[in-house]
């Protein structure tokens, strides 16, 4: 039985002139990374996540001081990202710290929500500074370690930590006042809860020190 190729290894192999391993990277990782990147920006999308990829193998000489290589991907798709709004915006001094997609002026897509909870989650979460967002969605979707999403934050684990905490507890603040708004009952607010990235993780939710934001 042909054992599969890890990302490390396949990674290591394109790096060395490879093209099919670097294919083989790109179908094992595009559904997560365009996933991601989709309800974030709007136009432009498809080139974003080439320009990732492309940056995979530009930057591989930064790629030794990552635990895993989906720290790594990670990593460029943040920049990325970043970049992407920078550019848009004709603004190099956004700060991803404070700034939501809300501000930013990027709402969440209706047609990506399965049914009305859903999308209350994706407005919720949009409203939340975009890196605290970020920090959700690696952890909870995407299912990083800690380690990892330090890694593509470039802060301290106990700095994940503290976001991860504050993050979840601005979002169940947020999902209530969406409820109120919209009337929602106390059913379809537990739907989105069961929704949620925001899944038990009992590696984050215990006590740890805070640092940094």
């Amino acid at each position: 039985m042909k054992t599969e190729r890890s990302d490390e290894m396949l990674f290591e192999l394109w790096a060395g002139g490879d093209r099919g391993a670097g294919k083989t990277l790109f179908e094992r990782h595009f559904d997560s990374v365009h996933r991601f990147l989709r309800t974030k920006v709007g136009s432009g999308l498809e080139d974003l996540v080439q320009q990732v990829f492309l940056g995979c193998i530009e930057g591989r000489d930064r790629y030794q001081a990552k635990s895993t290589f989906r720290a790594y991907l990670f990593g460029i798709v943040r920049f990325q990202l970043f970049n992407h709004y920078r550019a848009t915006r004709k603004d190099a001094r956004l700060d991803f710290s404070v700034g939501s997609l809300a501000s930013l002026g990027t709402t969440p897509s209706a047609g990506l929500a399965r049914n009305a909870e859903e999308f209350l989650l994706h407005e919720a979460l949009g409203q939340l500074p975009l890196d605290q967002q970020i920090v959700l969605e690696l952890l909870y979707w995407e299912n990083l370690s800690g380690v990892e999403v330090a890694d593509v934050l470039e802060v301290s684990l106990d700095t994940v930590y503290g976001r991860a905490r504050r993050a979840k507890s601005r979002l169940g603040d947020l999902l209530q006042e969406l409820r109120a708004e919209r009337s929602l009952t106390v059913a379809n607010e537990s739907s989105v809860r069961r929704g949620c990235a925001c899944r038990v993780r009992p590696d984050l939710d215990k006590e740890a020190p805070v640092a940094g934001e």
